[in-house]
């Protein structure tokens, strides 16, 4: 299966899923997409060999816009659109391009702390200062509202003790890393289905 993977950042969730052994003979990352052009991700790609874009909605010199991105994307064969620590919202001409073919994963348990501005620490801040003892990551379906779409899976992080925000972070990175390459490989071994609105995986 191709993929293409957004960022937005230094790329660990890209590394994670270039690493994965379980995603070897399964998922080829073929085009990684950023919003910023100077961003880590990319010089994780550049290492693998795998051409970068950079991409916004406005007129940017060196970026190219959504509409310049479908023909690539479509060139390369992309199967499944992976938003991996990618922070802006993806047009909706694009998201219907791509239906239920676009995922996201998300540094929290939605539906809580997501939306407009839920991104990086913001959100483990907020999880802080609700005092709850459980966070974790989600990977859900991309649709035209920030977080709002089918979640897909998620995984649960103990976080009773800890200190820091940060330290929620670091926590939940971890499981973002372990969660995003396993419900790729789910994906690329057809087990994701939707059934009465609901995802389901099969083993």
């Amino acid at each position: 299966m191709n993929i293409a993977v957004f960022v937005s950042g230094r790329g660990s969730n890209l590394r994670a899923i270039i690493d994965s052994n379980e995603l070897k003979n399964l998922v080829e990352v073929r085009v990684v997409c950023s919003n910023k052009s100077g961003c880590g991700a990319f010089d994780v790609a550049h290492q693998h060999n795998i051409p970068t874009y950079s991409i916004s909605s406005e007129k940017v010199d060196g970026y190219i816009n959504y509409e310049e991105l479908l023909p690539i994307l479509k060139e390369e064969k992309i199967e499944l659109v992976v938003l991996a620590g990618y922070l802006k919202l993806i047009p909706p001409f694009f998201v219907r391009e791509f239906p239920f073919k676009i995922i996201n994963v998300h540094p929290a348990l939605l539906p809580s702390f997501g939306g407009q501005g839920m991104y990086g620490i913001r959100v483990h801040q907020t999880v802080f200062d609700s005092s709850v003892k459980i966070s974790g990551a989600t990977v859900h379906f991309v649709n035209e509202e920030y977080d709002r779409g089918l979640i897909i899976a998620q995984s649960c992080v103990d976080i009773l003790n800890v200190k820091s925000p940060e330290e929620i972070a670091a926590k939940v990175l971890e499981a973002e890393h372990e969660l995003l390459p396993w419900v790729i490989k789910k994906i690329a071994q057809n087990k994701v289905e939707i059934v009465n609105n609901r995802v389901e995986i099969k083993e």
